[in-house]
Protein backbone atom coordinates (compact mmCIF):
# COMPACT_ATOMS: atom_id res chain seq x y z
CA UNK A 1 0.00 0.00 0.00
CA UNK A 2 2.97 2.24 0.87
CA UNK A 3 4.36 1.75 -2.59
CA UNK A 4 0.87 2.46 -4.20
CA UNK A 5 0.96 5.89 -2.75
CA UNK A 6 4.45 6.54 -3.27
CA UNK A 7 3.87 5.89 -6.96
CA UNK A 8 0.58 7.78 -6.95
CA UNK A 9 2.62 11.00 -4.81
CA UNK A 10 5.11 10.81 -7.83
CA UNK A 11 2.36 11.01 -10.59
CA UNK A 12 0.67 13.72 -8.88
CA UNK A 13 4.27 16.00 -8.72
CA UNK A 14 5.27 14.79 -12.20
CA UNK A 15 1.90 16.14 -13.66
CA UNK A 16 2.34 19.66 -11.65
CA UNK A 17 5.85 19.97 -12.73
CA UNK A 18 4.74 19.47 -16.47
CA UNK A 19 1.68 22.40 -15.96
CA UNK A 20 4.74 24.48 -15.16
CA UNK A 21 7.03 23.77 -18.13
CA UNK A 22 3.70 24.30 -20.42
CA UNK A 23 3.37 28.06 -18.96
CA UNK A 24 7.27 28.64 -18.50
CA UNK A 25 7.68 27.50 -22.47
CA UNK A 26 5.41 30.35 -23.77
CA UNK A 27 6.56 33.24 -21.14
CA UNK A 28 9.81 32.39 -22.40
CA UNK A 29 9.08 32.48 -25.91
CA UNK A 30 7.35 36.05 -25.76
CA UNK A 31 10.41 37.60 -24.43
CA UNK A 32 12.71 36.48 -27.46
CA UNK A 33 13.39 38.07 -30.14
CA UNK A 34 13.40 36.23 -33.64
CA UNK A 35 16.40 35.26 -34.03
CA UNK A 36 16.69 33.85 -30.41
CA UNK A 37 13.13 32.32 -31.34
CA UNK A 38 15.35 30.52 -34.65
CA UNK A 39 17.79 29.57 -32.26
CA UNK A 40 16.02 27.66 -29.62
CA UNK A 41 13.90 25.77 -32.18
CA UNK A 42 17.17 24.56 -33.76
CA UNK A 43 18.36 23.57 -30.06
CA UNK A 44 15.25 22.09 -29.32
CA UNK A 45 15.58 20.13 -32.10
CA UNK A 46 18.91 19.13 -31.49
CA UNK A 47 18.05 18.11 -27.59
CA UNK A 48 14.77 16.34 -28.67
CA UNK A 49 17.05 14.09 -30.88
CA UNK A 50 19.60 13.65 -28.25
CA UNK A 51 16.34 12.43 -26.01
CA UNK A 52 15.28 10.03 -28.71
CA UNK A 53 18.66 8.01 -29.68
CA UNK A 54 18.62 7.51 -25.58
CA UNK A 55 15.18 6.10 -24.68
CA UNK A 56 15.40 3.86 -27.28
CA UNK A 57 18.36 2.34 -26.38
CA UNK A 58 16.30 1.88 -22.96
CA UNK A 59 13.97 -0.32 -21.51
CA UNK A 60 10.87 2.39 -21.50
CA UNK A 61 7.68 1.39 -22.96
CA UNK A 62 5.57 2.08 -25.72
CA UNK A 63 3.55 4.58 -23.54
CA UNK A 64 6.35 7.06 -22.88
CA UNK A 65 7.68 6.98 -26.17
CA UNK A 66 4.26 7.88 -28.07
CA UNK A 67 3.65 10.20 -25.14
CA UNK A 68 7.51 11.80 -25.39
CA UNK A 69 6.71 12.28 -29.23
CA UNK A 70 3.35 14.12 -28.91
CA UNK A 71 4.94 16.55 -26.85
CA UNK A 72 7.56 17.15 -29.08
CA UNK A 73 5.59 18.07 -31.75
CA UNK A 74 3.12 19.94 -30.22
CA UNK A 75 5.98 22.29 -28.31
CA UNK A 76 7.60 22.43 -32.38
CA UNK A 77 4.42 23.44 -33.50
CA UNK A 78 4.35 26.00 -30.47
CA UNK A 79 7.77 27.50 -31.77
CA UNK A 80 6.90 27.74 -35.37
CA UNK A 81 3.60 29.49 -35.24
CA UNK A 82 5.89 32.00 -33.19
CA UNK A 83 8.14 32.00 -36.02
CA UNK A 84 5.80 33.45 -38.03
CA UNK A 85 6.32 36.43 -40.63
CA UNK A 86 4.92 39.45 -38.93
CA UNK A 87 2.15 39.69 -41.21
CA UNK A 88 0.84 36.39 -40.95
CA UNK A 89 1.49 36.82 -37.39
CA UNK A 90 -0.86 40.06 -37.07
CA UNK A 91 -3.46 39.44 -39.91
CA UNK A 92 -5.53 37.37 -37.49
CA UNK A 93 -4.46 40.06 -34.45
CA UNK A 94 -4.86 43.66 -33.60
CA UNK A 95 -2.15 45.47 -36.18
CA UNK A 96 -2.76 45.28 -39.57
CA UNK A 97 0.43 44.55 -41.87
CA UNK A 98 0.03 47.69 -44.07
CA UNK A 99 1.15 49.98 -40.76
CA UNK A 100 4.18 47.65 -41.15
CA UNK A 101 5.02 48.31 -44.36
CA UNK A 102 5.84 51.71 -43.53
CA UNK A 103 8.22 53.61 -42.16
CA UNK A 104 8.63 57.53 -41.09
CA UNK A 105 11.50 59.38 -42.77
CA UNK A 106 13.50 62.08 -40.71
CA UNK A 107 15.91 64.27 -43.42
CA UNK A 108 18.92 65.69 -42.19
CA UNK A 109 21.67 68.22 -43.20
CA UNK A 110 24.11 66.82 -40.84
CA UNK A 111 22.59 67.14 -37.33
CA UNK A 112 20.06 69.31 -37.99
CA UNK A 113 16.47 67.99 -38.59
CA UNK A 114 15.30 69.56 -42.18
CA UNK A 115 11.82 67.51 -43.26
CA UNK A 116 9.37 64.41 -42.14
CA UNK A 117 7.77 62.26 -44.46
CA UNK A 118 6.76 58.68 -45.32
CA UNK A 119 7.95 55.82 -46.76
CA UNK A 120 7.48 52.24 -47.52
CA UNK A 121 9.85 49.13 -48.09
CA UNK A 122 10.00 47.25 -51.42
CA UNK A 123 11.75 44.42 -51.84
CA UNK A 124 12.93 43.02 -55.59
CA UNK A 125 14.54 39.77 -55.03
CA UNK A 126 17.07 39.68 -52.18
CA UNK A 127 17.23 43.63 -52.70
CA UNK A 128 15.34 45.82 -50.44
CA UNK A 129 14.46 49.63 -50.68
CA UNK A 130 13.04 52.34 -49.09
CA UNK A 131 10.12 54.09 -51.49
CA UNK A 132 9.24 57.50 -51.37
CA UNK A 133 8.35 60.61 -53.30
CA UNK A 134 11.36 62.33 -55.02
CA UNK A 135 10.77 65.78 -53.38
CA UNK A 136 11.74 63.83 -49.93
CA UNK A 137 15.40 63.64 -50.92
CA UNK A 138 16.06 66.39 -53.41
CA UNK A 139 14.15 69.00 -54.10
CA UNK A 140 15.24 72.44 -55.58
CA UNK A 141 12.16 74.32 -55.65
CA UNK A 142 12.64 74.42 -51.85
CA UNK A 143 16.46 74.42 -51.69
CA UNK A 144 15.77 70.94 -49.85
CA UNK A 145 19.18 69.19 -50.12
CA UNK A 146 19.39 67.00 -47.36
CA UNK A 147 22.77 64.81 -46.78
CA UNK A 148 21.15 61.55 -44.95
CA UNK A 149 17.49 60.48 -43.77
CA UNK A 150 16.70 57.99 -40.91
CA UNK A 151 13.59 55.50 -40.78
CA UNK A 152 12.54 53.29 -37.82
CA UNK A 153 13.02 49.54 -37.99
CA UNK A 154 10.96 46.89 -35.48
CA UNK A 155 13.31 44.27 -34.01
CA UNK A 156 10.77 42.55 -32.46
CA UNK A 157 7.65 40.49 -33.83
CA UNK A 158 5.84 40.43 -30.79
CA UNK A 159 6.59 43.45 -28.69
CA UNK A 160 6.23 46.11 -31.16
CA UNK A 161 7.72 48.76 -28.34
CA UNK A 162 10.89 47.48 -29.60
CA UNK A 163 12.31 49.79 -32.61
CA UNK A 164 15.48 51.18 -34.03
CA UNK A 165 16.38 53.88 -36.06
CA UNK A 166 19.13 53.72 -38.78
CA UNK A 167 21.05 56.50 -40.52
CA UNK A 168 21.12 56.05 -44.27
CA UNK A 169 23.46 58.43 -46.60
CA UNK A 170 21.72 60.40 -49.22
CA UNK A 171 24.95 61.18 -51.39
CA UNK A 172 28.18 59.06 -51.86
CA UNK A 173 31.31 60.34 -53.28
CA UNK A 174 29.39 63.42 -54.09
CA UNK A 175 26.71 61.20 -55.79
CA UNK A 176 22.81 61.31 -54.75
CA UNK A 177 21.98 57.19 -53.79
CA UNK A 178 18.22 57.21 -54.40
CA UNK A 179 17.48 56.27 -58.13
CA UNK A 180 14.67 58.25 -59.57
CA UNK A 181 12.52 58.29 -62.91
CA UNK A 182 11.80 60.54 -65.96
CA UNK A 183 8.87 60.08 -68.63
CA UNK A 184 7.23 61.99 -71.63
CA UNK A 185 5.52 63.71 -68.93
CA UNK A 186 8.69 64.99 -66.98
CA UNK A 187 10.13 63.97 -63.70
CA UNK A 188 8.32 61.27 -61.88
CA UNK A 189 7.87 62.13 -58.14
CA UNK A 190 8.88 59.06 -56.59
CA UNK A 191 11.90 57.59 -55.65
CA UNK A 192 13.91 54.59 -54.29
CA UNK A 193 16.83 54.48 -51.70
CA UNK A 194 18.53 50.92 -51.59
CA UNK A 195 18.84 49.39 -48.29
CA UNK A 196 21.99 47.66 -47.36
CA UNK A 197 22.00 44.94 -45.39
CA UNK A 198 24.91 45.63 -43.80
CA UNK A 199 22.81 48.72 -42.26
CA UNK A 200 19.90 46.92 -41.07
CA UNK A 201 19.52 45.55 -37.50
CA UNK A 202 20.29 42.14 -36.42
CA UNK A 203 17.11 41.40 -35.46
CA UNK A 204 15.40 43.90 -37.83
CA UNK A 205 11.86 43.00 -38.55
CA UNK A 206 10.53 44.79 -42.09
CA UNK A 207 7.39 43.91 -43.84
CA UNK A 208 7.71 44.93 -47.19
CA UNK A 209 5.59 44.83 -50.49
CA UNK A 210 6.78 43.08 -53.78
CA UNK A 211 5.80 43.00 -57.18
CA UNK A 212 2.55 40.63 -56.30
CA UNK A 213 1.02 43.40 -54.52
CA UNK A 214 1.13 45.33 -58.23
CA UNK A 215 -0.67 42.74 -59.89
CA UNK A 216 -4.28 43.34 -61.07
CA UNK A 217 -5.69 39.92 -60.42
CA UNK A 218 -8.17 40.86 -63.03
CA UNK A 219 -9.32 43.31 -59.84
CA UNK A 220 -10.67 46.49 -61.73
CA UNK A 221 -9.92 50.00 -60.23
CA UNK A 222 -12.98 52.54 -60.57
CA UNK A 223 -13.74 55.85 -59.68
CA UNK A 224 -14.94 56.60 -56.46
CA UNK A 225 -13.24 53.20 -55.30
CA UNK A 226 -11.99 53.30 -51.49
CA UNK A 227 -8.44 53.54 -50.74
CA UNK A 228 -6.48 53.80 -48.29
CA UNK A 229 -2.84 55.95 -47.31
CA UNK A 230 -0.78 54.43 -44.55
CA UNK A 231 1.57 57.03 -43.20
CA UNK A 232 2.79 59.41 -40.87
CA UNK A 233 1.14 63.34 -41.57
CA UNK A 234 2.64 66.40 -39.67
CA UNK A 235 4.64 63.52 -38.22
CA UNK A 236 1.77 62.22 -36.20
CA UNK A 237 1.98 58.36 -35.17
CA UNK A 238 1.73 56.22 -32.37
CA UNK A 239 4.53 56.66 -30.56
CA UNK A 240 4.90 53.75 -28.14
CA UNK A 241 4.59 51.14 -30.84
CA UNK A 242 6.18 53.56 -33.83
CA UNK A 243 3.33 52.65 -36.00
CA UNK A 244 1.77 54.82 -38.92
CA UNK A 245 -1.84 56.07 -39.50
CA UNK A 246 -4.02 55.48 -41.68
CA UNK A 247 -6.02 57.49 -43.85
CA UNK A 248 -9.41 57.21 -46.12
CA UNK A 249 -9.28 58.19 -49.77
CA UNK A 250 -11.08 57.52 -53.06
CA UNK A 251 -9.96 57.59 -56.60
CA UNK A 252 -10.87 60.90 -57.80
CA UNK A 253 -9.90 60.76 -61.64
CA UNK A 254 -10.12 58.11 -64.38
CA UNK A 255 -7.47 55.43 -63.19
CA UNK A 256 -4.80 54.27 -65.48
CA UNK A 257 -5.11 57.30 -67.42
CA UNK A 258 -2.14 59.55 -67.39
CA UNK A 259 -3.77 62.68 -65.38
CA UNK A 260 -2.83 65.78 -67.67
CA UNK A 261 -0.47 63.34 -69.48
CA UNK A 262 1.95 62.93 -66.23
CA UNK A 263 2.73 59.20 -64.76
CA UNK A 264 0.15 59.87 -61.85
CA UNK A 265 -3.27 59.98 -60.54
CA UNK A 266 -5.94 62.16 -58.25
CA UNK A 267 -7.28 60.70 -55.13
CA UNK A 268 -9.97 62.65 -52.76
CA UNK A 269 -8.29 62.80 -49.91
CA UNK A 270 -7.61 65.17 -46.35
CA UNK A 271 -3.10 65.32 -47.23
CA UNK A 272 -1.03 67.08 -44.90
CA UNK A 273 3.06 67.84 -44.96
CA UNK A 274 4.18 64.41 -43.84
CA UNK A 275 2.22 62.21 -45.78
CA UNK A 276 4.51 62.43 -48.77
CA UNK A 277 5.98 59.03 -50.07
CA UNK A 278 3.16 57.25 -48.35
CA UNK A 279 1.86 54.15 -50.04
CA UNK A 280 -1.37 54.43 -51.86
CA UNK A 281 -3.73 50.63 -51.33
CA UNK A 282 -6.59 49.20 -51.76
CA UNK A 283 -7.67 46.01 -49.73
CA UNK A 284 -7.80 43.53 -52.47
CA UNK A 285 -11.43 41.30 -52.66
CA UNK A 286 -10.08 38.45 -51.82
CA UNK A 287 -7.52 35.60 -51.17
CA UNK A 288 -4.96 34.66 -53.40
CA UNK A 289 -2.88 31.49 -53.59
CA UNK A 290 1.19 32.46 -53.90
CA UNK A 291 0.23 36.20 -52.84
CA UNK A 292 2.95 37.10 -50.11
CA UNK A 293 1.79 38.42 -46.34
CA UNK A 294 0.69 41.68 -47.43
CA UNK A 295 -2.83 41.88 -48.67
CA UNK A 296 -3.55 45.08 -50.52
CA UNK A 297 -2.54 45.64 -54.25
CA UNK A 298 -0.23 48.68 -54.25
CA UNK A 299 -1.52 51.63 -56.14
CA UNK A 300 0.28 54.57 -55.84
CA UNK A 301 2.67 57.05 -54.10
CA UNK A 302 1.55 59.94 -52.04
CA UNK A 303 2.85 62.95 -53.42
CA UNK A 304 1.44 66.64 -53.34
CA UNK A 305 -1.93 68.76 -53.40
CA UNK A 306 -3.71 69.67 -55.97
CA UNK A 307 -5.18 73.13 -56.52
CA UNK A 308 -6.67 75.60 -59.09
CA UNK A 309 -3.69 78.30 -59.87
CA UNK A 310 -6.10 81.00 -59.41
CA UNK A 311 -8.14 80.03 -56.36
CA UNK A 312 -9.23 82.80 -54.03
CA UNK A 313 -7.34 81.35 -50.64
CA UNK A 314 -10.28 83.70 -49.16
CA UNK A 315 -13.07 82.97 -50.60
CA UNK A 316 -12.79 79.44 -52.04
CA UNK A 317 -12.20 76.17 -50.53
CA UNK A 318 -9.30 73.82 -51.47
CA UNK A 319 -10.00 70.92 -53.72
CA UNK A 320 -8.21 68.63 -51.22
CA UNK A 321 -7.28 66.50 -54.37
CA UNK A 322 -4.00 64.75 -53.96
CA UNK A 323 -1.41 63.66 -57.15
CA UNK A 324 -0.67 59.93 -56.54
CA UNK A 325 2.14 58.58 -58.87
CA UNK A 326 1.36 54.98 -60.32
CA UNK A 327 3.43 52.25 -58.50
CA UNK A 328 4.29 50.57 -62.09
CA UNK A 329 7.42 52.81 -61.72
CA UNK A 330 8.25 50.92 -59.27
CA UNK A 331 9.63 47.59 -61.54
CA UNK A 332 11.94 50.18 -63.48
CA UNK A 333 13.54 51.87 -60.57
CA UNK A 334 14.36 48.55 -58.81
CA UNK A 335 16.06 46.46 -61.41
CA UNK A 336 19.34 45.14 -61.19
CA UNK A 337 21.77 47.52 -63.47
Amino acid sequence: MKNLQDATERICELKGSLVALDALLPAVIDTLSAAALARLADSFDAHAEAARIVMLHSDISDVVLTTFEREIARNRALLQRSQEPLGRATRTGVVDELLLTTTRITTFVGSQVQTRASGFFFRRGDQLFLVSSRHVFADATRSHFPDRIEIGLHTDTHDLTRHETVSLPLYRDGLGQWREAVDSGGKVDVAVLAIPATRLPADAVVLAFDDSHLDARGEDVAIGDALTIAGFPFGFHDTAHHLAVARSACVASAYGVRFRQQGCFLIDARSHPGSSGSPVVRRRSGGHPGASAVRWRLLGVHSTRVDMGDRDPLRDDGLALTCTWYADVLPTLTAEG
